[in-house]
């Protein structure tokens, strides 16, 4: 039995496998995931958090089979002036990023004949073709086991895409490629220029075209336009300027926003509409993103078990460190985390997902969540009444 530990993680999120949901946005019905003392236990969770100041509001969205709950808590600002949290919530997605956009344009374009998990990275990016790095396959960088260091160099001050893409290429291997896990935002930056380099656009505009548009994700995207900050979610504080709809990512940010690891905005709802082309295993109704047989290996523990004690998909996280809202981890699930406060999981037998937008990092740096991630996934649990 799966304990109601079903989390969701993401720099991240929660989500689940379903079997052809419906394209239209399912219709809210008073409590329709569970019975109003479950989902009560939600609310004080979240509320208690804001109460504590672990974080100043969140979003969530509980959905099972196309009943969902969904719900906006505490403030959306805390400076300059306090502003409501809206369940429309515009968010810096951080490391949501790797799973939604940049993985999902990674398989299409395997898809489309144009890469396979096993070519070499040199093969698409020639500059990267030098022996100490030959053997680093597209699929050590999905699974993050490419040997390559965890982040771009922050000294001396750089700026620009090239210069992001230069740096990442240039990084010396501190393990050969299989050998070690280790989560690395430079493995997606990598990724997101392949996916330049052989869609013939960048990120931004592949993901739109590709994945964002067909499933209706309008508030979704790279490089909120100013119109839109005002509803964004925002951060810290850098040299004195508050983060509001621009990214938080250091290194995203000196890219000018788009990123293999992290640039993308999204909302809740929005979110809901990718997990479920993900549960209706490639297709949002008439839509189709991804084929049932690419999503299944997307999802399928990718790593070596006698080599790794992580199980990682290709891109998305099955059980490791970070994938703190299923703890212990329930059979069939995976999901993802982002930096700033969000989190999906997805329980494939049950045909449910749980998504948390918070921005846990405003007006300051704040711990952890994780612990509040594995309560409100506890809870989730219990509301849906999960088995594997």
């Amino acid at each position: 039995m799966l304990t109601p530990r079903i989390i969701f993680t993401c720099s991240a999120f929660w989500f689940f496998l379903l079997p052809g949901m419906a394209e239209k946005q399912p219709v809210a019905t008073p409590d329709p995931v569970a019975n109003p003392k479950t989902i009560k236990a939600i609310d004080t969770i979240i509320n208690e958090a804001i109460k504590n100041e672990r974080i100043p509001g969140a979003v969530i969205w509980l959905e099972q089979k196309a009943r969902f709950y969904h719900q906006s808590y505490g403030n959306r600002n805390i400076v300059p002036a306090p502003r409501p949290m809206e369940k429309a919530t515009i968010f810096d997605a951080a490391s949501l990023t790797k799973v939604v956009a940049t993985t999902t344009c990674i398989m299409i374009l395997m898809e489309q004949g144009k890469l396979k998990l096993a070519d070499p990275v040199g093969k698409h990016i020639r500059e990267f073709s030098v022996p100490t790095k030959n053997g680093i396959t597209i699929h050590h960088l999905l699974t993050h086991t490419s040997g390559l260091p965890p982040i771009l160099p922050r000294e001396p001050v750089w700026s620009g895409y090239t210069t992001g893409i230069r740096l990442a290429m240039n990084l010396d291997t501190r393990a050969k490629p299989g050998e070690k896990y280790r989560y690395s935002d430079v493995n997606f930056i990598l990724l997101g220029e392949i996916v330049r380099r052989l869609s013939g656009q960048s990120l931004k505009q592949f993901a739109k075209e590709k994945v964002f548009e067909p499933l209706g994700m309008r508030n979704t995207g790279f490089v909120l336009h100013p119109s839109a900050y005002p509803r964004a979610a925002p951060t810290t504080r850098e040299n004195g300027v508050l983060l509001q709809g621009v990214v938080h990512d250091p290194s995203a940010r000196a890219m000018g926003g788009i990123a293999g690891h992290a640039g993308m905005f999204t909302t809740a709802p929005d979110l809901a509409r990718f997990c479920r082309m993900v549960t209706g295993n490639g297709a949002l109704g008439k839509v189709r993103i991804l084929s049932a047989t690419t999503v299944k290996k997307m999802v399928s523990i990718q790593t070596l078990p006698a080599r790794h004690k992580v199980k990682r998909g290709l891109g998305w996280d099955i059980e490791t460190p970070f994938s703190s809202p299923k703890t212990p981890p329930p059979n069939h699930s995976f999901g993802h985390t982002g930096w700033t406060g969000g989190s999906i999981w997805i329980h494939s037998a049950s045909g449910s997902f749980l998504i948390l937008l918070s921005n846990r990092n405003h007006p300051f740096e704040r711990r952890s969540i994780r612990t509040l991630r594995e309560m409100i996934g506890t809870a989730a649990g219990k509301a849906l009444g999960i088995k594997d």
